[in-house]
């Protein structure tokens, strides 16, 4: 199976299946001499673990991960990185049914229709939970950029219920099991849930990642537009289904002079922006602003509400999804959001740097 691989001058591949021995990353063009260590690299695949709270799945995955190569007493050697994480807690006996049968909303029938094949223990390679070894490879990344780079993912709605950005608390977000900014919401979003679980349904998502001290420069005009990359990335999550930058589709609704970002002169004579309606790109180039995308992701397709399908040989059946899943997908998303954003600006530094030299 090809295309298993994202980036450029930073290049990561990841491998292995959801109900395999282990999946894991291998990170090319890592730049030598950075201190790594498997310290770095586990808070943030702990904040996407499953199993940490009532509103994502009980599997139990410790995700531990291991260093197999590309670090030397405690430095980057600049040959590739590769990270491995062992599964621990697989059932795929929870799959027993719809070895047969396609479950509509899941890659079963589209899978099938290319490979001929199709892996049923909880999806395979098309599993979010491949979505472990982005998180471990955008942890190399960050180290990459560098503390002046920071990044931030948090979901902005959840079943078509919105924060109220006036109460926006950056602090709130590692206080609820939504990475939620806004504790009202939070607390409406857990009624929303049990409720949604209850009837063996599912509910959907928006999730917000803020890049901040991105330098400008950053992009390229046309086919490497640093909002290209972005989209990719995003839309290479499980379950996303739009992406959009700064306003996104919503500047469609303004005129241009409100969705114009004016500009003062700075201090440094750099020019100061009075708003960022565009998300921190012009042109396809970073102006410095705040890097903005909000990916959209669907309700989770494993349900246990019946639902009509057919089977492998062509004939009407009705399928359950039991096992272990997330009633929405979009709560363990924040974290790979942010991964991705990590490995798409990596990528974009180093191309700035071999075309500029700075």
């Amino acid at each position: 199976m090809s295309h298993n691989s994202f980036g450029h001058l930073f290049r990561f591949t990841t491998w292995g299946e959801s109900h395999g021995p282990a999946l894991g990353a291998v990170v090319d063009g890592c730049p030598p001499g950075l201190s790594l260590s498997e310290a770095d690299i586990q808070p943030f695949l702990d904040r996407r673990r499953p199993g940490t709270s009532r509103f994502t799945t009980q599997r139990q995955e410790p995700d531990q991960v291991e260093i197999l190569s590309g670090v030397f007493e405690g430095r980057t050697t600049g040959t590739p990185v590769s990270l491995m994480i062992r599964n621990v807690d697989q059932r795929s006996k929870d799959y027993s049914e719809v070895a047969v049968k396609y479950r509509p909303g899941h890659a079963d029938y589209a899978y099938d229709a290319k490979y001929g094949f199709r892996d049923p223990r909880g999806g395979g390679r098309s599993s979010a939970r491949e979505t472990a070894a982005r998180v471990a490879a955008g942890a190399v990344a960050r180290k990459v950029l560098g503390e002046a780079v920071t990044i931030r993912g948090y979901l902005v709605e959840l079943g078509g219920d919105a924060i109220d950005r006036a109460a926006f608390d950056a602090a709130e977000i590692d206080r609820n099991p939504f990475f939620c900014p806004d504790a009202g919401a939070a607390a409406r979003w857990a009624t929303m849930l049990d409720a949604a679980r209850k009837a063996g349904s599912s509910l959907g998502a928006v999730v917000e990642v803020v890049a901040e001290g991105v330098p400008p420069g950053w992009g390229a005009p046309v086919y490497m537009k640093l909002d290209s990359q972005l989209g990719a990335a995003m839309m290479s999550i499980n379950a996303v289904k739009g992406v959009e930058i700064g306003d996104g589709f919503a500047a469609a609704r303004l005129r241009g002079e409100d969705n114009a970002d004016p500009m003062r002169p700075g201090p440094d004579g750099r020019p100061v922006f009075l708003a960022n309606h565009a998300g921190g790109t012009a042109g396809g180039i970073s102006t410095g602003q705040p890097l903005v995308v909000r990916m959209a992701l669907k309700p989770t397709s494993s349900i246990l509400t019946p639902v009509e399908t057919v089977t492998r040989t062509g004939e009407a059946a009705e399928v359950v999804t039991k096992g272990r899943h997330d009633p929405c997908v979009g709560i363990r998303a924040a974290p790979v959001a942010e991964a991705m954003m990590a490995l798409v600006l990596a990528d974009a530094m180093l191309m700035h740097r071999g075309q500029t030299g700075r």
